[in-house]
């Protein structure tokens, strides 16, 4: 679905993502783990468009996104949940839902979002600055969805988020997979929510994959030493 090949980005003269290979598979969910400052907001930005990417390419589903902008991307069928979740705060939860219809050319929620998030159905009048940070996080994840993407790239999701909605995130993400048959790809810190959610961990290091294994075999002592300072 995502293909990456030999893709780096650089700030400047400094490379923080050095010729990456990365193939993540239909209605796979792969989790990026690494420290802070190890690459894994700037590949997700970069992926999204929002940092042009130094060399390589990044084909979505057999197309090349390289030469896209980031709302041509999102057209082509990537969906973007930033880090801090950047929800319009001003305007109501429905009026934030439909920011992520203009890629559609539709005006209409899917209903099946609101069956995913309930809350956003009880609160869609709400300004999106009243909703507590889980409320939020739910949002900014159901705007993403209202694209229609084939691949769903989330950025930090669990950050400022409380422990106890943190297990209830990662059911969603995955009943958010099977439901609308899409990949994820989550870059994450918390080892146990990647632990959950995931099909498959990588772990990011100055710019490199330095592990990539199935969640299932992953040795969760060495994976902590790489995300310990």
């Amino acid at each position: 679905m995502l293909q990456l090949t030999d893709y780096s980005v650089a700030y400047g003269q400094s490379d923080v993502i050095r010729g990456l290979n990365l193939e993540v598979g239909d209605e796979e969910i792969v989790a990026v783990l690494g420290r802070n400052g190890m690459g894994k907001t700037t590949l997700m930005k970069s992926l999204i468009g929002m940092i042009p990417s130094k060399s390589g390419d990044c084909q979505l589903d057999g197309t090349s996104l390289i030469p896209l902008q980031s709302h041509q991307r999102v057209a082509a069928g990537l969906g973007f949940v930033p880090q801090g979740r950047m929800i319009f705060s001003t305007m109501t939860v429905k009026e934030n839902i439909e920011t992520g219809l203009t890629s559609t050319g539709s005006n209409q929620i899917p209903e099946d979002l609101y069956e995913m998030f309930p809350v956003l159905k009880e609160m869609q009048h709400r300004r999106g600055g009243n909703l507590s940070g889980g409320q939020q996080q739910q949002l900014a994840i159901a705007r993403a969805l209202a694209s229609n993407p084939g691949v769903l790239l989330l950025d930090e999701p669990t950050e400022g988020i409380q422990p106890s909605i943190i297990k209830e995130m990662a059911r969603t993400l995955r009943k958010i997979r099977d439901q609308r048959k899409l990949a994820i790809i989550v870059s994450e810190q918390v080892l146990s929510f990647a632990l959950d959610v995931a099909d498959r961990i990588l772990v990011i290091e100055k710019g490199n994959i330095v592990l990539d294994v199935p969640a299932s075999e992953a040795d969760q002592t060495m994976i902590s030493k790489y995300l310990s300072v």
